[in-house]
């Protein structure tokens, strides 16, 4: 009998955040969401983490706690993922209250929008896993553990068991290996694909990587050779681009190689067309296949950033000093030991690069992130052991640094005071949610202005999703005998023949 593979659905998680900037209106994801819940797909991995809660109110001006709701209620018979730190502020992880953490993780459990957590294993450090990994435990949630990966010296084979190991060690349920940067290729994958599966026994295995280069799909089929059993995918158009590979390709490549296939593939193909439509309807991009790209091995930037950069680069008016940006990420990385293109570094990566192109003088101006990764705030798996000495001199001899080392030692403090006295700052009579919406945002100005766009209803829906026209295209097209077919009202008509 022939191997079963399993899929997971990536496509309002990486999907929206690798092409679209995480910019996917909530009201598309309710479109499509009851169709991917209904496809057979082993896991969703959803947007429902602290970073999306800010992009949803800030941005889009949307209710994020009726998403989750939304995601519990209309995906109910599959596991629902989220990527969760120990900290809610991967950008600030010094800043966080453990309860608070713990808090924000428990009601996504209990609202029943999330069965399993991943965690990035190797890239900030572990010194928080004691106590996260046994919470979740308790809590019913599975735990998968993300072996990222990436090229750079610090980036060796013994390096690659070590945390793989350690992962092991802490409790994983499952590992995968997971490719932000889209830099694997068919060599690599065999290399480190085989060095996870032997440091972590018998259990079950995962790849995820981006069509960044344009090689994902290979890595894929080389990967289902090997062995591994799920494959994280999206649905088109929010797939390949920066994105995961598209389910339909991966689908056809396992099933080439004589796996099985168990999805609904028709009905995710509806899903999809709907897709196209409401992103015609919004003004999105669409994308197809990615040709392969050298300079991706060279800035390393992760499909996501590289989007949300391009985006934040045209509301500065500098989108004509993309390539001068991009020149500078390789030198900000190689100076301060290659950190790991992956949030967090990544974004703070990409944005010294700009402040530094944007001003004509190198680090004239250093940002907070990079001031605390110097101050080992990152942990060892930053690389900031490996940084140029000059430059964390440089960075550490600023004033800010004095003041951001003060900072630590009092927000250590805090990370384990009793949540009681952390609800001061915001109210003690509030709602859990209404809590953790103010600490995420830091305040209720920006939440008392998506409140005023969400008073009639709790975010943008779309026209063409109940249409029934889509849904008589789809039945003709079913119908091969069927060639041509004219629509009339009045003196109007619309022909449609069949390609």
């Amino acid at each position: 009998m022939a191997k079963v593979l399993e899929f997971v659905d990536t496509t309002t998680r990486d999907g929206s955040q690798s092409n679209w900037a995480a910019g996917m209106p909530v009201g598309m994801m309710e479109a499509i969401l009851e169709d991917i819940d209904k496809s057979g797909f082993k896991s969703i991995c959803s947007p429902l983490m602290q970073l999306q809660f800010k992009k949803v109110i800030r941005d889009l001006k949307e209710d994020p706690w009726a998403m989750v709701r939304m995601f519990a209620e209309k995906a109910p018979l599959t596991k629902k993922c989220v990527i969760l730190q120990p900290s809610l502020w991967p950008f600030d992880i010094v800043n966080f209250n453990r309860e608070a953490v713990e808090l924000f993780t428990r009601k996504l459990a209990e609202m029943g929008a999330l069965q399993r957590v991943k965690i990035t294993g190797n890239v900030m450090g572990h010194k928080h896993y004691h106590w996260f990994v046994p919470f979740l435990k308790k809590n019913g949630l599975e735990v998968v553990f993300a072996l990222c990966y990436y090229i750079s010296p610090r980036h060796t084979d013994e390096y690659y068991a070590e945390k793989t190991r350690m992962m092991v060690d802490y409790g994983a349920d499952v590992m995968y290996l997971k490719d932000a940067g889209g830099l694997l290729d068919i060599d690599n994958v065999r290399r480190v694909y085989n060095i996870m599966k032997a440091n972590s026994g018998d259990l079950p295995t995962e790849i995820h990587s981006h069509c960044t280069t344009g090689l994902a799909d290979a890595v894929y089929v080389e990967a289902m050779k090997l062995g591994c059993d799920a494959y994280h995918v999206a649905l088109p158009p929010l797939a390949e681009g920066t994105a995961q590979p598209s389910v339909f390709t991966v689908a056809e490549n396992a099933k080439a190689l004589g796996f099985d296939v168990n999805l609904d593939l028709d009905r995710l193909q509806h899903a999809s067309k709907k897709l196209y439509a409401m992103a015609k309807e919004a003004g999105l991009p669409t994308f197809g296949p990615t040709r392969y790209k050298v300079a991706q091995y060279q800035h390393r930037i992760p499909g996501g950033v590289i989007s949300n950069m391009i985006h934040q680069l045209k509301e500065l008016r500098l989108e004509n000093r993309v390539d001068e940006v991009m020149e500078e990420v390789i030198r900000v990385c190689a100076e301060t030991g290659e950190p790991h293109m992956i949030t967090p570094y990544s974004q703070f990566v990409c944005t010294q690069a700009a402040i530094n192109v944007a001003l004509g003088e190198r680090y004239k101006v250093v940002i907070d992130e990079y001031i605390q990764f110097a101050l080992g705030n990152y942990s060892e798996d930053s690389g900031y052991l490996e940084m140029d000495q000059n430059l964390k001199d440089h960075f550490l001899s600023l004033p800010r640094a004095k003041e951001l080392a003060a900072q630590t030692k009092a927000q250590e403090e805090a990370q384990n005071m009793p949540l009681s006295e952390f609800r001061k700052q915001f109210g003690t009579n509030l709602s859990d949610e209404e809590f953790l919406l103010r600490y995420i945002m830091n305040g209720t100005k920006e939440i008392d202005v998506m409140r005023e766009a969400t008073k009639d209803r709790p975010w943008r829906t779309f026209s063409c999703v109940d249409s029934p026209i889509l849904d008589l295209i789809d039945e003709l097209e079913k119908q091969p005998h069927i060639t041509q077919v004219q629509v009339r009202q009045g003196d109007a008509s619309l022909t449609l023949r069949r390609g």
